[in-house]
């Protein structure tokens, strides 16, 4: 189904596209910033125990989600890599069309940064570096860093404007 454009009611500014290109630079630079620093503090394996469900460590996750495919043989560090090149490419032409659309565009703006963020780490190191990690009774959750987190907020976002975009129409 096709997304009918969201007009901002009279007196509501649109955002512009700058103003999403922004967040999503706000967001990758963080995200390659904090890799940058768990680089220099820690060697791989290394783990810091901040809470008693709540770890610093440095992992790197040759796979996408949840370490999928990281046991293949390198192939995949160019799959990911195309892959998130199209993605970035797809979701700039969404947000050319849809940038005055507040949620969606910031759902988008979300998404894009922290594909970007992990982009480069594929290019730059041949693996995603990951350091936040949440565990409760010997079960630990995956490690993940802040690009991921950008990409998770913004799924949510995508979602919560989809039932907002369904409750208007009905």
């Amino acid at each position: 189904m096709a997304r009918k454009p969201f007009h901002p009611p009279a007196g509501t500014p649109a955002t512009g596209m700058a103003t999403w290109l922004g967040l999503s630079l706000v967001l990758l630079i963080l995200d390659q910033f904090t890799k940058v620093m768990v680089i220099g503090a820690y060697k791989l394996g290394d783990s810091t125990t901040v809470t008693s469900f709540f770890n610093l460590v440095r992992v790197h996750n040759e796979g996408a989600a949840f370490s999928f495919l990281a046991g293949a043989s390198g192939w995949q560090r160019w799959l990911f890599t195309g892959i998130g090149v199209v993605a970035a490419l797809f979701i700039l032409w969404m947000l050319r069309s849809h940038s005055g659309q507040r949620l969606f565009a910031f759902a988008l703006a979300c998404i894009l940064g922290g594909a970007i963020g992990n982009l480069v780490d594929r290019v730059a190191y041949g693996h995603v570096v990951d350091f936040l990690q949440f565990h409760y009774g010997g079960w630990y959750f995956p490690s993940f860093n802040v690009a991921d987190s950008a990409i998770t907020i913004g799924a949510g976002a995508l979602i919560l404007d989809e039932v907002l975009r369904v409750r208007r129409t009905q």
